[in-house]
């Protein structure tokens, strides 16, 4: 899912993004500002010669987390609320809505910091809402994953990243918890 000039969707950078943290493993790409700078710059969503500080990392892990929460809630209805740390968030990145013609569309402010990189996925947010992708954007209900992963099924049903391995772990586990109460 990428454009012509093999740009990445905004679903799959909201993907990647997410995915930058493997709860599993409790591994963090963005243990410090200037990894979180070079992620962002790889993706060409700053400069390579900006430089990220403390809060911008402490705001991308919130945006990351909040979304992550965001996503899980795509599964159906789950009564869980979004943390409101991202609503904080996403209401101090530097945003404006800019009129291309009849079509709006969210920028960034400013273009040469950490906070514009920031800013550009929270747009991509709102683009993957646009082109109907968002509600599609899941993470694994496993609860040692919650990796983010793209529900390409017909009818959205997916709820693992991998049926192979997440899906095989929950349904083993459910298998063994109804024969020992069988058993019981």
């Amino acid at each position: 899912m990428a454009d012509e000039a093999g740009t990445p969707s905004p679903a799959l950078l909201l993907r990647d993004f997410v995915n930058t943290r493997d709860v599993e493993c409790d591994a963090d790409e963005f243990a410090t500002p200037a990894k979180l700078a070079g992620w962002l710059a790889a993706r060409g969503l700053i400069p390579r010669r900006v430089h990220a500080d403390p809060h911008d990392l402490a705001m991308a892990v919130t945006l990351r987390e909040g979304l992550r929460t965001a996503m899980l809630t795509h599964h159906g209805p789950s009564g869980d609320e979004l943390p409101p740390e991202l609503d904080a968030a996403l209401a101090t990145l530097p945003l404006r809505v800019r009129m291309n013609g009849t079509i709006p569309s969210l920028e960034p402010l400013e273009g040469g910091t950490a906070a514009a990189g920031l800013a550009r996925l929270a747009a991509a947010v709102m683009e993957a809402a646009a082109d109907g992708s968002w509600p599609r954007l899941k993470v694994c209900q496993e609860n040692t994953c919650r990796w983010a992963f793209l529900d390409t099924s017909k009818n959205r049903s997916r709820n693992w990243c991998s049926m192979r391995v997440c899906g095989n772990r929950t349904k083993t586990r459910t298998y063994r918890a109804r024969r020992r109460t069988v058993g019981s």
